[in-house]
């Protein structure tokens, strides 16, 4: 009986992996990352900060958020989505963003937030 519950935990620790939302590999050199949507994609002037999620495609380690040309770390999830930290100075006034992303050297599309 031990060794059958032994068994049972080893199979179950082996099939416990990342899960199919990890991606550890990185794009290859010279392909663009593409945004498709920004989560919000639009707040009030005037919020507190807040969290942007970006989904897409080819976003490895290390990808650059940029939210009106000024850089923001991404914190990595998946070669599909990326997070990153948006200040509350950063939405104090109404107005359109420009947002894109920067990986393995390659810039994204832009998409435009809007502080409404």
């Amino acid at each position: 009986m031990k060794l059958a519950c032994a068994l049972f935990l080893i199979a179950i620790v082996l099939s416990c992996g990342y899960g199919s939302n990890y991606n550890g590999m990185n794009p290859g050199p010279g392909v663009a990352p593409n945004i498709s949507q920004l989560m919000p994609n639009t707040v009030t002037a005037g919020s507190s900060a807040f969290v942007l999620t970006v989904n897409g495609t080819n976003f490895a380690t290390g990808t650059v958020v940029y939210w009106n040309a000024v850089p923001h770390n991404a914190t990595y999830l998946t070669g599909q989505q990326i997070t990153t930290n948006i200040p509350s100075s950063e939405v104090a006034n109404s107005g359109s963003v420009q947002v894109y992303v920067r990986s393995n050297s390659q810039n994204s599309n832009t998409v435009m937030f809007m502080v409404q």
